[in-house]
């Protein structure tokens, strides 16, 4: 990428530095929102009295914006220097440092990514060796016939008069079990090889669903317009899940998502979202729809056109997540449980109140996003039936988000196994992060 087309990172980059929020800056150069938000994304090039104006405003010199040094590397670097106090002095001259040696900086970039990758490799894995239905049943299938093979051939090997027709029998079972114990162990090798990935789709119907909809950036391209196919058209035209179950859970998805694209269609729900600095309450009273649908179509929303990804966490009452679309900084568990300080579960005990929290997770260089919550009640049962809860938790990164929330941000984790944090309240058992960070 050209270092002038690298402007508008730069001026996100400074602007995030000197904590201005998006739409003051733009208010003072005279610009939209949305306009500032497609120039920090490098969707619109600038130049002229608008590059000297943002300059002005952010403290800096022009040129430091056309031609300073690649954004997404003095991002890495600075990233690299979160927790080392003795690095910063020397934060302010890293477009310096990057200048006179861009071998040894790009060295410590991918440095710095591949720690990145292999924490979340860490993170990920750890969560399913410790709460995968499937491998805890695989193993203890492997456990279970060691233990019956041992105790025949230990009564084979210590009892030297056994009848023959036992003898028979003993011989019989040994090569049943040995047999089965063969096929449970290259089930366990081949599930451990297609799950060595982070991104494996699983095994289960949920699993696969989520690993269709990850493919797809969870944006369902065929069912946008004025006229969107029924969800088994698509389905049959697409390929889908494979597995019966999937199939119907993807069917079930796509009926919603059909729902809220021809409520909220996608061009001018876009348009409303950058204008209002993406505030569900502002596009539930635009759109007439509720605030859980406004989550779902935020999270549905391209992340190339946004210029950011926008996740989403859905639970049910007993606070089980039944639906993840995580984004970079912000890890959803897939087995175990979740950070129970999540604004997730504050909605869930109050039902019907939208919750609007800032939120750092915890990391080597800890994210600040705005989270929104709601719990909204269900009656499928009828008027008389148990009240079912569903609560969502709409993830958006700080800077696309125009208000700012009320009170510090709540330091949160992922779950308490993989959760760094020490002196938490709410810890449920050690983390095996402690050290790492």
């Amino acid at each position: 990428m050209a270092r002038s087309f690298l402007t508008g990172s730069r001026i996100r980059e400074r602007r995030m530095m000197l904590g201005r929020k998006q739409g003051e800056l733009a208010q003072a150069v005279g610009i939209s929102p949305s306009y500032l938000n497609l120039i920090e994304h490098n969707r619109r090039r600038i130049g002229g009295k608008l590059v000297v104006d943002i300059a002005r405003e952010l403290g800096i010199a022009p040129a430091m914006l056309t031609e300073g040094a690649g954004a997404e590397l003095v991002d890495a670097l600075r990233e690299a220097a979160v927790g080392h106090a003795e690095a910063g002095g020397d934060l302010a001259r890293l477009e310096e440092f990057i200048g006179r040696f861009p071998d040894w900086a790009r060295l410590l970039a991918a440095t710095q990514r591949r720690a990145g990758a292999l924490e979340r490799s860490v993170e990920v894995l750890s969560d399913r060796m410790t709460h995968d239905p499937f491998l805890s049943a695989s193993l203890h299938e492997v456990l279970s016939t060691v233990t019956a093979i041992r105790s025949m051939a230990g009564i084979l090997a210590e009892t030297r008069d056994i009848d023959p027709d036992w003898r028979e029998r003993f011989h019989r079972n040994l090569a049943e079990e040995s047999t089965r114990l063969a096929d449970s162990a290259e089930a366990l090798v081949r599930y451990l090889d297609e799950a060595g990935s982070t991104e494996y789709s699983g095994s289960t119907p949920r699993e696969e669903l989520d690993g269709w909809l990850r493919e797809r950036g969870f944006h369902i391209a065929g069912m946008e317009g004025a006229a969107p196919p029924a969800p088994e058209e698509l389905l049959a035209a697409d390929g889908g899940p494979q597995s019966a179950a999937a199939r119907q859970m993807a069917q079930e998805y796509l009926e919603r998502y059909r729902e809220d694209a021809l409520r909220m269609p996608l061009a001018d729900f876009l348009e409303a979202a950058l204008a209002c600095g993406f505030d569900p309450a502002a596009l539930s009273a635009r759109f007439g729809a509720g605030l859980m649908a406004v989550f779902r179509r935020l999270a549905a929303l391209p992340a190339e056109r946004v210029g950011a990804q926008i996740g989403l966490a859905v639970c049910d009452g007993s606070g089980t997540l039944t639906f993840r679309k995580p984004v970079d900084g912000f890890t959803l568990p897939r087995y175990s449980a979740a950070c129970p300080l999540w604004p997730l579960y504050e909605a869930l005990s109050r039902p019907m109140v939208p919750l609007r929290r800032g939120v750092e997770m915890a990391g080597r260089a800890p994210r600040a996003f705005v989270t929104c919550a709601i719990c909204e009640p269900a009656q499928p049962a009828g008027f008389d039936g148990p009240p079912i809860n569903h609560a969502a938790m709409l993830i958006l990164p700080e800077e696309l988000v125009r208000v700012e929330p009320a009170g510090k941000p709540v330091a949160i984790g992922a779950s308490c196994r993989i959760c760094p944090r020490v002196g938490c309240a709410a810890r449920r058992e050690p983390s095996i992060m402690a050290e790492a960070f």
